[in-house]
């Protein structure tokens, strides 16, 4: 179990997902993304959801993200953020969304 304080501690936002390419060179299927935090720029962030979702579906999405983990490197690619999602029985990647379109950089707790 954790208290508040620790929760406070994750800094979870909403970002709009702007460019989506494949990640040839990761280990398992992925995409590279770039997401707009707003006043906190863009961010890029590795994610495997090449299951549920082709690129063209992902640009101008509006998902959750924690955004303060350190920089973590993936082959030649550096992931920013942590995109959050849902573990489907299967094992696939399912994005939280934001139910309708809010500013970019919101707070999420």
């Amino acid at each position: 179990m954790i208290n508040w304080e620790d929760f406070e501690i994750i800094d979870i936002r909403t970002g709009t997902i702007v460019r989506v390419e494949p990640f040839e060179k990761a280990r398992k299927p992925a995409y590279k993304l770039w997401i707009d935090f707003g006043e906190f720029g863009i961010k890029q962030s590795s994610a495997q959801i090449t299951q549920n979702y082709r690129p063209e579906q992902l640009v101008g999405k509006q998902i959750a993200a924690v955004l303060n983990f350190l920089p973590k490197q993936i082959a030649d690619f550096t992931s920013e953020c942590l995109i959050l999602g849902a573990y489907a029985q299967n094992g696939s990647v399912i994005l939280l969304e934001t139910s309708f379109r809010s500013h970019d950089g919101l707070k999420i707790g």
